[in-house]
């Protein structure tokens, strides 16, 4: 997995933008969109979506999807998952994460908030399914590391219908998770 991370400070710059995460998320749940589609889909601008489209495409989180004829291009994602690391990196690749990091979380947060706001109006069985909860363990780096694999593997056993709608079962929906681990500072 350390072979896929960005470590490119432009590209990670490139993700350092809200709506370009909009973008990203709009791409891998509703597959292949033009820009007049992301517009209506995000009450943008034709051109600005075009433009941060443009500018994904550069860094190679998005392409045109190949084939396809005319002025109306659909763009497709590349990878369902950007990863970067602070860790062996030089200061401007670490600052360009960290940018790029605060604009997903400002992304995540307001996508949760929306959610949260409309859970009300989903039907019984969603309202009972999703959840939004907070917990707090002691526990090793070791321990934490296994059970973030832990997770990540059962969440990815569902991977495959990223791409491909024929394996969603009837009644599947986007579902967004937001795996966040925090550790306190070490007190004496």
């Amino acid at each position: 997995m350390a072979d896929d991370l960005i470590r490119d400070p432009k590209a990670l710059r490139a993700l350092a933008h809200p709506f370009r995460w909009k973008l990203i998320m709009l791409l891998g749940t509703d597959g292949p969109q033009t820009a007049t589609q992301c517009a209506e889909a995000t009450g943008e601008s034709v051109a600005s979506c075009s433009y941060h489209l443009n500018t994904l495409a550069k860094y190679g989180f998005v392409a045109e999807v190949p084939g396809v004829k005319g002025k109306q291009k659909p763009w497709q994602l590349v990878q369902h998952m950007q990863r970067w690391s602070g860790e062996g990196v030089d200061e401007e690749t670490a600052l360009a994460g960290e940018a790029a990091g605060e604009a997903f979380l400002e992304h995540a947060f307001a996508e949760i908030r929306d959610a949260n706001r409309r859970k009300s109006l989903e039907p019984a069985e969603w309202r009972e399914a999703l959840a939004l909860n907070g917990r707090l363990e002691f526990l090793t780096a070791q321990e934490l590391q296994e059970i973030t694999a832990e997770v990540l593997a059962i969440i990815g056993r569902y991977s495959d219908r990223n791409d491909d709608k024929s394996a969603r079962p009837e009644g599947a929906r986007p579902v967004r998770f937001l795996l966040s681990t925090t550790v306190s500072p070490q007190r004496d």
